[in-house]
């Protein structure tokens, strides 16, 4: 059966997984962990990708993020063949380092951001590379550590993620920890990799009793969201895969009025783009929204995209001004 293509745009939230190949280690001790975290960082910056969860394991790497302007594939591209060159140079060995390609899963961020980044922080006491939640908080090889204060990783977006939990710093890290906590005897969660509804409906076996799916009960493995959600993505996919998606025109003017709206601001398309719910940026794109929409015509579902939300956040923002999530105080 032939691969599925890589659903991604500019904005996109995604749940990445790579594996060494064959399962074996990807990391050999601490400099190999380094050198991959270094390299992250770097890329991450250069190609304007958000990243919000992450955890370096021995044989595997998870990690949440946002993709930047020239998209997942070329981040991951930059990334992980720098690094592989580099150990296998270290290491003095040859041939592939990772197991086929990454997987990445496009992630509906109402319903899932906060519990992937649970998730993925767990994996180290999951995997029992510490003892407890207490040794987690202080762990380097996983972004936990950044959320508690404990460490300082400038490319991981602490405030972003931290906004979720709370208004101010103090109280979100409290939260988060709590939310945490809560999580460690879930244990595994086969849920969180794909599928689309089948998450909401209970899982595969209640998937399985149901009469055949209603256009409500879609779903995809490449997709973590509501039906909705699944469905709206599969549209947009096939839709760019179309050759006149948009208005070549209409295209030109809605990236001049970002454009514009950004050096009026002082901040980057790329910033604009990334989908910070901080105070300034949260009202830019809300003016910006309701001009794209209204100016242009153009669909809910592609100003979300080039602003790098949810069509929800641009719903609400066209019909109520200043809707948002808790901005760090």
């Amino acid at each position: 059966m032939p691969r599925q293509a890589r659903l991604d745009s500019p904005g996109t939230l995604h749940h990445v997984m790579l594996r060494g190949l064959e399962r074996g280690a990807i990391v050999t001790d601490d400099t190999d962990r380094k050198n991959l975290l270094t390299r992250l960082g770097a890329i991450a910056t250069a190609t304007g990708t958000a990243i919000y969860a992450w955890a370096i394991l021995a044989n595997h790497v998870h990690l949440l993020c946002r993709s930047g302007p020239p998209g997942l594939p070329v981040f991951m591209r930059r990334w992980l063949t720098g690094y592989a060159i580099s150990y296998n140079r270290r290491h003095q060995r040859v041939g592939h380092l990772f197991q086929n390609r990454y997987k990445s899963i496009v992630v509906e961020a109402d319903a899932y951001f906060q519990e992937l980044v649970r998730y993925i922080h767990l994996n180290p006491l999951r995997t029992g590379l510490v003892e407890s939640l207490r040794a987690l908080d202080r762990y380097p090889w996983c972004g936990h550590a950044t959320l508690m204060g404990h460490r300082t990783v400038p490319w991981q977006d602490r405030r972003e993620v931290l906004a979720w939990f709370g208004r101010t710093v103090a109280r979100a890290v409290q939260a988060y920890r709590a939310y945490v906590a809560a999580g460690i005897p879930l244990g595994r969660r086969p849920d969180l990799v794909g599928g689309g509804l089948v998450r909401s409906l209970g899982g595969w076996a209640a998937v399985r009793a149901m009469r055949p799916r209603t256009p409500e009960d879609m779903a995809d493995p490449r997709i973590l969201g509501c039906g909705d959600f699944v469905e709206r993505l599969l549209h947009e996919a096939e839709a760019r895969q179309r050759p006149r998606m948009l208005p070549t025109e209409r295209a030109r003017r809605a990236a001049a009025i970002i454009e514009a709206a950004c050096t009026r601001a002082g901040i980057t398309p790329a910033e604009f783009a990334a989908g910070s719910r901080r105070g300034a940026t949260s009202t830019l794109r809300a003016e910006v929204a309701k001009k794209l929409v209204a100016d242009l015509g153009l669909s809910l579902a592609d100003v979300a995209r080039r602003c790098g939300v949810t069509t929800s956040a641009i719903s609400r923002a066209v019909r109520q001004p200043g809707v948002g999530k808790a901005v760090l105080e």
